[in-house]
């Protein structure tokens, strides 16, 4: 684990992805549910045409708006669309997941001192509702970074790895982002932020990898990572 030691020697903010390293939103509350919710409110205004059978089916919600953003992104649909996929996000919060070690690496690295955000392609408002159910809410203060109206700006742009840079007042260069998404990863790179990939299945080890993320700081737990910061 030399090179995670490396990683976080370098950094003096670690920013999180939601989704992912923090929880697993949906866990109890499929993606796929709520992306068909998604599509049959395009259905009914006349709209499926407008996705691809590809995103269409793809069960990401976030690729839908994503899809819908290219095509019109001030269109009042696609704003219902979003406040919709909101109110979802927010149902999720009570049966998400936390993911294992996440919340004692996130206070440890508090205690170490470590300047901590989170950017992520859910709603801000979702993010700070789980944080305070988790008694987590004061470790990241305001640098909870969500989509915002342009949708055009979810990762992979770095929008919001650019926002998190700018309200902590770190350089990318004493920066760390911990994401377990080819977006995440590509964001990261874009914003010249290092990355920690956490994959908890091969699929998501392989996409990471396609996405050019270094094998050396892929890590199936983040039990490492909460070692690593601990031996530090």
């Amino acid at each position: 684990m030399a090179d995670l030691c490396d990683l976080f020697d370098s950094a003096t903010c670690v920013i999180f992805d939601f989704d992912g390293p923090v929880c697993r939103l949906f866990a109890g509350y499929p993606a796929q549910k709520v992306t068909a919710d998604m599509l049959r409110r395009l259905q009914r205004q006349g709209r499926e045409g407008l996705l691809s059978m590809q995103e269409a089916a793809s069960g990401d919600p976030h690729a839908v708006l994503r899809a819908l953003a290219r095509i019109d992104p001030r269109s009042a649909y696609l704003a219902r669309l979003e406040a919709a996929l909101t109110e979802h996000e927010l149902r999720a919060t009570e049966t998400a997941e936390p993911t294992p070690y996440a919340d004692a690496l996130i206070r440890t690295l508090r205690t170490r001192e470590y300047g901590l955000a989170i950017t992520t392609n859910n709603s801000d408002s979702v993010v700070s509702r789980y944080l305070t159910a988790r008694g987590l809410a004061d470790c990241f203060g305001p640098h909870i970074h969500g989509r915002t109206r342009d949708l055009l700006r979810l990762k992979p742009d770095p929008d919001c790895l650019l926002r998190a840079l700018d309200s902590t007042g770190v350089p990318a260069s004493r920066a760390l982002m911990i994401g377990d998404t080819p977006a995440d990863c590509e964001a990261a790179r874009k914003a010249g932020v290092a990355f920690v990939g956490y994959a908890r299945n091969a699929g998501k080890r392989d996409a990471l990898l396609g996405a050019g993320a270094d094998e050396s700081a892929i890590v199936s737990s983040l039990g490492p990572v909460l070692d690593t910061v601990v031996g530090a």
